[in-house]
């Protein structure tokens, strides 16, 4: 028995991966920003671009190159767009930066605490969204915290000759991941840190003319190759509109100042209380005495100050501090692994847990809802109800009175049996995502309608009312008109005359299902037509 948790210990890098694999293998893009970048991808090969891109013509300097440039590779080597090929550079940089902090905190933390610590990270509902995604987002907070942790390392004695150099590199490789977050949460963190611990003259060593000489060298040819390709406009948009305009004003995600601080509660879920329970207790008592525990709890702090400031806000924004909310708590748990406040704040999240099933078949009493009738549904359910139910028999154990040891054994436990579940979960919902993809994106939609277009001989598709669907050219490869209300009215009633020339040619319209429930005109004039549901989506034969 002790082999084998050894051998699970050993490779659990491994089974984090597996537990996500039937996912990355089955799911269909999303359409908000997933089909977004693989039609920027699209556009950009089209065109020979490597610097600056296109969305239909119109110029995307939101994000840097570098994703993109991995979302053209893949369509290059592969012919299509790969899910799992994309995944994984969400996922794997995810496992680094659980690597990275269990490495970080090896010396101060058990090893039933690293991992502990590794399955409240992977398992925070943000934390492991942005692991499944495909956004670079996980990719720009790797290099923020490699970033930082080659800071520590210089700045604890203990760095290697490279790392003066791979400092600058992992800043500037942040940056090129998403833009600005990328140094500003390196830049403010480290600098406080030294302004904390009253080293002011460290602070030109660190970014100094090594570090910054890098960082601009590198930014240089990136702006000046963007400026070739893209011209003046180009190049404002991308250092004035989507870095100055959205930390100030921003004309996207424009939240209050207070945001995450109620943001932070379902981001971190279901480990929130239990984090900012022990984080609270641990500032009340001061409890941060080494180098390390002053560092991490600058660093999350003053992440969360800082981009509580800047005016453009979602959730994901907030994820480089979420490792750092996360592997503080793990340090200071030992300190309280005793108390009673700590394992009711634990044990509500698993009582949750354990309601799961029950919740479900409930739930599906009184609501009429295919997903929770579905085999694959219930199991996952019944994974968490089981994880649930250990979890909640582990910590309510009386042992954990006796000795703090066995106390910190009793909660690193409960957290681990809680995260495998969660982990189990995941890997076993994962065999429904085949059957709700035509929900997910418009994947299914799209290739019934391309072939319902070759079928009649379609010359034109159509959409409307749903945003951002133009993207579905990667699909479909054309590129569909965004048709209004009274455009649709026009050309129906045009082709309903005999000689109206408008009578010859056939549009497929793709709609979103809802339309004919919240819109009665629409309803009306679609009321003779064949419609074709497929997903939350109809496509029409016009």
């Amino acid at each position: 028995m002790n082999r084998f948790l050894s051998l699970i210990v050993k490779y659990r890098y491994l089974l984090y991966f597996l537990a996500v694999v039937p996912m990355f293998l089955t799911r269909d893009f999303t359409r908000n920003n997933e089909l977004r970048y693989m039609s920027i991808a699209d556009e950009a090969i089209r065109n020979g671009s490597l610097f600056t891109f296109t969305n239909h013509g119109i110029h995307y300097a939101d994000k840097p190159p570098l994703y993109l440039w991995i979302v053209m590779a893949g369509k290059m080597i592969f012919g299509t767009h790969s899910m799992f090929f994309l995944a994984l550079f969400s996922y794997i940089p995810a496992l680094v930066i659980l690597w990275i902090m269990g490495r970080w905190t090896r010396n101060v933390v058990s090893q039933q605490g690293r991992i502990a610590g590794e399955l409240m990270l992977l398992t925070s509902v943000f934390f492991i969204g942005s692991a499944v995604v495909l956004r670079m987002d996980m990719l720009m907070n790797m290099f923020i915290v490699l970033s930082l942790y080659t800071f520590f390392r210089m700045y604890s004695g203990k760095e290697k000759r490279r790392d003066k150099w791979m400092f600058p590199l992992y800043v500037f490789m942040a940056i090129f991941s998403k833009g600005p977050v990328g140094i500003l949460v390196p830049l403010v963190t480290t600098i406080t840190f030294l302004v904390v611990k009253r080293d002011f003259r460290s602070i030109a060593k660190y970014w100094g003319l090594r570090t910054l000489s890098v960082i601009i060298a590198l930014c240089a040819v990136w702006f000046t190759s963007a400026y070739l390709e893209g011209g003046d406009e180009y190049i404002n948009n991308l250092l004035f509109n989507q870095t100055i305009n959205r930390a100030v004003d921003s004309f996207h995600h424009k939240e209050p100042f207070y945001y995450y601080m109620i943001a932070i509660w379902y981001s971190l879920a279901p480990w929130a209380f239990l984090i900012v329970g022990v984080l609270a207790a641990g500032l009340i008592k001061r409890g941060a005495s080494t180098d390390l525990e002053k560092f991490f709890l600058t660093s999350l702090l003053s992440t969360f100050i800082m981009l509580s400031f800047v005016s453009s806000k979602i959730q994901i924004y907030m994820l480089p501090a979420f490792a750092f909310f996360v592997f503080m708590t793990v340090i200071w748990l030992p300190k309280y692994s005793g108390k009673l406040f700590a394992r009711l704040l634990i044990g509500f999240p698993a009582a949750l847990l354990a309601l799961a099933l029950p919740g479900a078949l409930i739930t599906s009493l009184f609501i009429e809802e295919p997903a929770l009738k579905n085999v694959w549904v219930i199991a996952a359910t019944a994974v968490l109800s089981v994880a649930g139910v250990f979890a909640l028999r582990q910590l309510l154990s009386g042992r954990w009175k006796s000795d703090a040891a066995v106390a910190e054994k009793s909660l690193n436990r409960t957290i681990i049996t809680m995260g495998a579940g969660l982990l189990a979960a995941i890997f076993t919902i994962s065999f429904f995502i085949p059957e709700y993809n035509p929900n997910i994106g418009m994947g299914a939609v799209s290739r019934e309608a391309k072939a319902a277009a070759e079928e009649h001989g379609a010359m034109r598709y159509m959409y409307y009312n749903i945003p951002r669907a133009e993207n579905i050219d990667v699909y479909i490869g054309a590129l569909p008109q965004d048709v209004s209300k009274e455009e649709l009215r026009e050309r129906i009633e045009a082709a309903a005359t005999p000689d109206h020339e408008a009578a010859e040619e056939r549009i497929i319209l793709i709609l979103m299902q809802s339309e004919l429930e919240k819109d009665a005109d629409i309803k009306d004039l679609l009321a003779d037509k064949e419609k074709h549901p497929v997903g939350y989506f109809y496509y029409v034969v016009l």
